[in-house]
């Protein structure tokens, strides 16, 4: 067996359909929010129509829900090489990333310090800043560099010291496409007794999670951006999780994950998700469900260099388009950010948008390193490619961009 073709991979969404103008939409809003495969449709439809139910109660559509939250975590275990003990749902990556900030800082002491970084979504900044100023701690940001849309090591390494309590870093940067060193990041962060905290929501559609060769206490990811539904995951280390004092409800679980989780679940979202991760362990053969991730994420990650490189090439040759982030042989993500000439990121979104080239502008919650880049007014446009773009959508969002500097000129 092979891994699934391009063509094969497109006939699941039913969203490439989709016309605008008379023309298919190419969706490069990926890195925002991916299209959704029938099998996960089909999974949260069959959980509503047959199972709705809530949990733990003794009859039978109430069990087989359990049934299904409980293979869910197996199946995330799965997918992040973790236990189903500490895999943990909620809303989205914000909100988990909140309550998780309000459980650590329980455990901190006024002038302790945590470590975050300019290159990061804000939703895993903003909740360690608002846990400083609840708990009187002191927060670092290490810079990122312009110039590559890297993280500048030397800077990061000053700011971890002896008083460092957490760290906070993206495995990739949902705006630049910038894939970092987390192992370097953990090994900071051990060298003084930090937890460690990543954000793997840009990082997961493009390459396997594996939280034990990240050496990470937390990690967070959406399973949205990866085809499936508006859901959030959270992997805990099991002891660390039990150790900890999350706001709950008196009668609610208090062992992990359940003591981390609040109010009723989105069942239907949480089935969903699991299916999204059965449909990527699908497009490739393999032993055992971690195998096929691994082959299907190999093919999708090289793929996806093809494209970048494609679409980084074409846009660079044009006048007036400046790029942004780390070359196309670098360590990244197949997503490219750029301004057109001086014309504001969301006129260009709306003049691709006229082709059905639908694109992404402004910060993406990545304020600060847009902001860094000169960029804070205008924005940029984001475009990202997915398991189910092709060569010709590329060729037409450079033929789009091409056409608006035509018309400027």
């Amino acid at each position: 067996m092979k891994t699934a073709s391009i063509e094969k991979i497109r006939s699941a969404f039913p969203a490439l359909e989709r016309k605008h103008n008379g023309l298919a939409v190419a969706y490069f809003d990926g890195p925002g929010g991916t299209q959704v495969p029938r099998p996960v449709a089909e999974a949260m439809t069959d959980y509503l129509y047959h199972h709705n139910a809530n949990s733990h109660w003794a009859y039978p559509s109430s069990a087989e829900t359990d049934e299904i939250i409980a293979n869910a975590r197996q199946t995330f275990a799965d997918f992040l090489n973790a236990t189903a003990e500490e895999i943990v749902f909620g809303a989205n990556m914000t909100t988990l990333t909140f309550h998780l900030s309000r459980a650590l800082g329980r455990q901190f002491s006024t002038g302790d310090e945590i470590v975050v970084t300019e290159l990061d979504h804000h939703a895993n900044v903003d909740p360690w800043r608002e846990m400083a100023k609840d708990f009187d701690l002191e927060v670092k940001t290490a810079r990122m560099i312009p110039e590559t849309g890297q993280l500048d090591w030397q800077h990061f390494e000053s700011c971890v010291t002896p008083k460092t309590k957490l760290v906070a870093v993206g495995a990739a940067s949902n705006a630049l496409g910038t894939i970092s060193d987390v192992q370097r990041a953990s090994r900071l962060a051990r060298s003084v007794g930090a937890t460690v905290m990543v954000d793997a929501v840009h990082y997961a559609p493009h390459g396997l999670i594996d939280v034990q060769e990240f050496d990470c206490d937390f990690l967070v990811c959406s399973a949205y951006k990866f085809y499936g539904p508006h859901i959030g995951i959270l992997f805990g280390k099991q002891d660390l999780l039990n150790g900890l004092e999350f706001p709950r409800l008196l009668p609610a679980a208090n062992k992990a994950p359940e003591l981390a989780e609040t109010g009723t679940l989105n069942h239907e979202g949480i089935a969903g998700a699991a299916a999204a991760v059965d449909f990527l362990a699908n497009l490739a053969p393999g032993a055992t469900r971690r195998a096929c991730l691994q082959a299907a994420m190999v093919e999708l990650h090289g793929r996806g260099k093809t494209l970048v490189q494609q679409m980084s090439s074409g846009l660079a040759a044009l006048p007036g388009v400046r790029l942004f982030g780390p070359e196309p042989s670098a360590a990244r993500t197949p997503t490219i950010c750029f301004a057109v000439a001086d014309m504001p990121s969301k006129k260009v979104t709306e003049h691709l948008a006229e082709k059905a080239v639908f694109t992404s502008h402004g910060d993406y919650y990545a304020t600060t390193a847009v902001e860094r880049l000169g960029y804070a007014q205008d924005g940029l446009v984001r475009s990202g490619c997915a398991c189910y773009t092709t060569k010709d959508e590329v060729d037409r969002l450079i033929d789009g961009v091409t056409q608006i500097l035509g018309v400027r000129q």
